[in-house]
């Protein structure tokens, strides 16, 4: 079985849809889907600076768009006829959501926009961040992150938990960091999944009656235990939650090896996601679709195992 995964924020950088933008078909949908973000896309995508597409109202609509382009590149075929799992990180969920029908595109933007806004406003609120925690013992780690007064926001496994927090929590955990632990902070601008980010809880809540979501037609991992989400309700309503609790890949992982994932397909903008998985699913076999040049490795990689299934 093959796994398609969208990743989160921070997987962006500057410049990295230009070389989509060669293909006939991306410019006009673009086009479309940042109409409804209601930023430039293509723009952001192109010659933004890094600061800019930092921002979080700039980078969430950015990944899922860049996500739902690559997605269509790749795939000319709806993805409920095909032997795959989807699962996205964070913001990426959204675009998993979208690729398994429950979000249409225009839904799924006008979902990413929301969550965009909120969170960029509640951040704004408290100066808060976020820090990767890389190596160390997984129980110590947790243990260091619990006594600076910080949340272990994402789980990522392979040795890789994202702390968040106040900026001076922050600080403390970098003073005391876990043995055998390295701290690293976060380019993103607020403690994502979090209790700081309940603001943006209720402006999607508020959202929500606009939004008719279907049941996913391929198996969907959720953040929030690994587990496959098999109705359309219940998959928007842990969206909505997912933004104010912890995302646990790790478990996601776990799950994608439970079902005999042996290939990981990574959509733009990748590479984070499949670092993770060769770590932490040994033996797997990766393609992070980076630029169009990657499709025909992708392509290769699903056939491959489409013929050995």
């Amino acid at each position: 079985m093959l796994a398609i995964v969208c990743p989160g924020q921070g997987s962006q950088t500057p410049g990295f849809l230009a070389p989509w933008l060669e293909l006939p078909p991306v410019a006009g949908h673009l086009a479309s889907l940042s109409e409804i973000a209601g930023i430039d896309l293509t723009a952001h995508g192109t010659t933004s600076d890094e600061e800019t597409i930092k921002d979080t109202a700039v980078a969430q609509p950015l990944i899922v768009a860049a996500g739902l382009v690559a997605a269509k590149s790749l795939f000319d075929v709806e993805l409920g006829t095909l032997p795959i799992v989807l699962a996205g990180h964070s913001v990426g969920e959204i675009t998993a959501s979208a690729l398994a029908g429950v979000l249409t595109e225009t839904e799924a933007m006008t979902f990413v926009r929301e969550r965009a806004n909120s969170m960029a406003a509640a951040a704004a609120a408290t100066p808060t961040g976020m820090s990767a925690v890389v190596g160390g013992d997984p129980a110590e780690v947790l243990a260091a992150i619990e006594a600076s007064g910080a949340t272990a926001a994402n789980v990522n496994g392979a040795g890789q938990t994202v702390a968040a927090g106040t900026l001076e929590q922050l600080k403390a955990l970098a003073e005391n960091p876990p043995a055998k632990a390295r701290v690293i902070p976060l380019k993103v601008a607020g403690a994502f999944h979090t209790s700081h980010m309940s603001p943006a809880v209720d402006a999607l809540k508020a959202l929500r009656p606009s939004l008719a979501p279907q049941n996913p037609m391929v198996p969907l991992l959720s953040n929030f235990d690994g587990a496959e989400v098999t109705d359309g309700n219940a998959a928007v309503d842990s969206l909505i939650a997912q933004v104010s609790r912890p995302v646990r890949w790790d478990l996601c992982m776990e799950t994608m090896v439970q079902r005999g994932v042996t290939g990981v397909i990574e959509l733009a903008p990748a590479g984070t996601l499949a670092g993770l998985a060769k770590r932490g699913m040994p033996g797997v076999k990766t393609v992070t679709v980076k630029t169009p040049d990657d499709l025909s490795a992708a392509l290769a990689l699903f056939a491959e195992l489409e013929g050995g299934a």
